[in-house]
């Protein structure tokens, strides 16, 4: 997977959040309608919630993503023939589970096996707590740590600098 995705998510991202910020602004065209009953600290937390939860959502894509990326790899290791020990590790768990792979429990533990990415999978696996926390309508306690866009923004382009994806050709 290319990094193509990941920019194309953040500029949807900023477009969404420079939109609200205007939006909310007395340039735009409907503030005083909108807001004419509104105190200037009500308004500003109103423009943070819904920025932050444009954040929220826009991680969440990072996420699915990134998903989509390990899933992919995980199959074409499975359909191909190569003898490295990941690729191994792979068809051994597709051979017991076929399509019922996990990502945490599976292919983040294949992975994990490589001792220099086990600190990035540990890293992963709490980003993608907050992902099933989301995913999930926001039930239970929110995972602990710094889940925002920018931090998992990061996160992604770390993993697709570090980890080798295998590319079909």
């Amino acid at each position: 997977m290319d990094s193509s995705a990941l920019t194309e998510i953040a500029t949807y991202h900023n477009d969404v959040v420079s939109s609200l910020k205007l939006y909310f602004s007395e340039a735009s065209p409907t503030f005083v309608a909108r807001f004419f009953d509104r105190r200037p600290d009500e308004i500003a937390a109103e423009l943070a919630d819904r920025v932050e939860e444009t954040d929220r959502r826009s991680a969440f894509f990072v996420l699915a993503t990134l998903e989509r990326a390990f899933l992919a790899d995980y199959e074409s290791r499975c359909r191909g023939k190569m003898k490295d020990e990941l690729s191994k590790a792979f068809r051994r768990i597709y051979k017991s589970k076929k399509t019922n792979v996990r990502l945490d429990e599976d292919i983040f533990e294949a992975w994990r096996r490589d001792r220099t990415l086990r600190q990035l999978i540990g890293e992963l696996r709490g980003a993608f707590r907050f992902r099933h926390w989301m995913a999930h309508g926001r039930y239970a306690v929110r995972p602990t740590g710094k889940y925002d866009f920018g931090s998992i923004y990061l996160l992604a382009e770390n993993v697709l600098n570090v980890f080798d994806f295998f590319e079909p050709e």
